[in-house]
């Protein structure tokens, strides 16, 4: 019987490939998704992989969805941390709202998916706990206050958990993208591409969601047993740790 993964925000960008690459690896795949849902029946009927709805800011809406999932298709063992949103204001601009909304979603998120999959882990001795962080989380950048705050905590999240799990078999792990080229990074003008954000890149180009979605695959398996409280940035080049 293969091992259940579920990947919250999974039906689209980043999400959506690390999704249908772990069912290509073999492994039961739930996808999480929050609003849109004609693009996520859409990918369900594209891919086979089931879908669920709920918002990763709310706890006891995470409870019950991953009461749903379980109840689908079995115990998950495979958690992937991938939902984010962002509300970008310059510090001075920026309102109560829209700090509290990424926070709420990219750094709250992670305790509101981890903690009711947790215990399940802890008693069958194994786990997987993967969480998509950002570079913007280990550089910071400007108008993203929020966000940089959000996503380092995640790392911070990732160093403690991880000293947890080790002794129950659970590790836990987080990757850092650099810009990548999903449909929202594809829709910055061309220009501002081209001339102030790729130039940044050593490699030259965007990264692909797949490539995300490859150290995802790794992180899952029992290859990746002895790596844990670990990052792997993917970011081409332009920031090192």
């Amino acid at each position: 019987m293969s091992r259940v993964a579920l990947v919250t925000g999974g039906t689209r960008g980043i999400g959506a490939a690390i999704s249908v690459a772990l069912k290509a690896a073999g492994y039961t795949v739930a996808a999480n998704y929050a609003g849109n849902d004609e693009k996520a029946k859409a990918f369900e009927a594209e891919t086979g992989i089931a879908v669920f709805k709920w918002d990763v800011s709310d706890y006891e809406a995470c409870v019950a969805g991953v009461g749903a999932v379980e109840a689908a298709l079995g115990p998950v063992e495979v958690l992937v941390n991938n939902a984010g949103i962002t509300r970008d204001a310059m510090f001075h601009k920026m309102t109560p709202q829209q700090w509290n909304e990424v926070i709420s979603t990219n750094l709250s998120g992670l305790f509101n998916m981890t903690h009711p999959i947790w215990p399940g882990m802890r008693d069958r001795s194994f786990g997987r706990i993967i969480s998509i962080s950002s570079i913007n989380g280990q550089k910071g950048q400007m108008g993203q206050v929020n966000y940089s705050a959000a996503k380092a905590g995640d790392l911070g999240f990732t160093k403690a958990l991880a000293q947890e799990g080790a002794a129950k078999g659970i590790t836990v792990n987080a990757v850092c993208p650099g810009y990548i080229g999903t449909e929202m990074v594809r829709a910055i003008p061309e220009k501002v591409l081209t001339e102030r954000i790729i130039p940044q890149i050593p490699v030259g180009r965007l990264g692909e969601p797949e490539e995300i979605a490859r150290c995802v695959v790794f992180l899952a398996s029992d290859d990746a047993g002895f790596i844990t409280g670990s990052t792997i940035s993917a970011n081409g080049g332009q920031f090192f740790v």
